[in-house]
């Protein structure tokens, strides 16, 4: 193995990585959640499953469109940035060199090789040069609104299938137990696989995704509870 390949970094799947998880985390959770709730007011089966399916569609449809209108103002954002840039550079060479020499030389350049580096990378590229280092617009991480939307439905999709199917063959006096204790190993599963793809601690990834996953679920339950009472 050579040394560049060696050296994997992680922040190129910051895009894909960070909707796949939240979808597959709120199609679990939201649906999980939803169907202990139904579950703990005393509903019958088929209405357990009317509602976890209502809840896998309704959810993966919002989370798509939240993820496509959240990431498209974000590269709305980064556009207009960028075009403000274009314009400065166009009138005002100079000063944009200079700016630039600036940030070079705060980082621990000297003032001479600052300059030198800042005239070298705007022949290049100066919208690039400046977009990475003035704006911290980076091509790696840029905004990609209908990968992140197709993403985030995708997995929201594939989560909330899993405890549908388990309430669909789970027994109706333990259907609780199965679909809780089940969903809470898979949000396990995938806080840790999440991390490892990060480059972060499997352990850490793998309790704050099942804490707050058996956190919702036990609330929800609760308010079944309620209910179930009240009714």
């Amino acid at each position: 193995m050579s040394y560049l390949e060696h050296e994997d970094h992680k922040t190129h799947r910051v895009g894909w990585l960070r909707a796949a998880v939240m979808g597959a985390n709120d199609g679990i959770v939201s649906t999980a959640s939803l169907i202990i709730g139904v579950a703990a007011a005393g509903s019958s089966q088929d209405a357990i499953i009317v509602a976890g399916v209502a809840g896998l569609v309704a959810g993966a449809l919002s989370m798509a469109a939240g993820e496509y209108v959240s990431v498209s103002s974000q590269a709305d954002t980064e556009l207009a940035d960028l075009k403000i840039e274009a314009v400065a550079l166009e009138a005002y060479p100079e000063q944009e060199k200079a700016q630039l020499a600036e940030i070079y030389e705060n980082r621990g350049l000297t003032p001479e090789l600052a300059k030198m580096v800042a005239d070298q990378l705007m022949q290049h590229n100066a919208l690039d040069a400046h977009a990475r280092d003035e704006i911290g617009i980076s091509v790696n991480v840029n905004a990609q609104p209908l990968q992140a939307a197709l993403t985030s439905a995708l997995t929201f999709t594939v989560g909330a299938a899993l405890p549908l199917l388990l309430a669909w063959f789970a027994p109706l006096d333990t259907l609780i137990y199965w679909v809780g204790f089940f969903c809470i190993a898979l949000l396990a599963i995938m806080g840790a696989i999440a991390a490892y793809a990060g480059g972060a601690s499997l352990f850490k990834g793998a309790f704050r995704v099942g804490f707050w996953g058996a956190l919702a679920m036990a609330l929800t339950a609760v308010v079944g509870q309620v209910f179930e009472v009240t009714v």
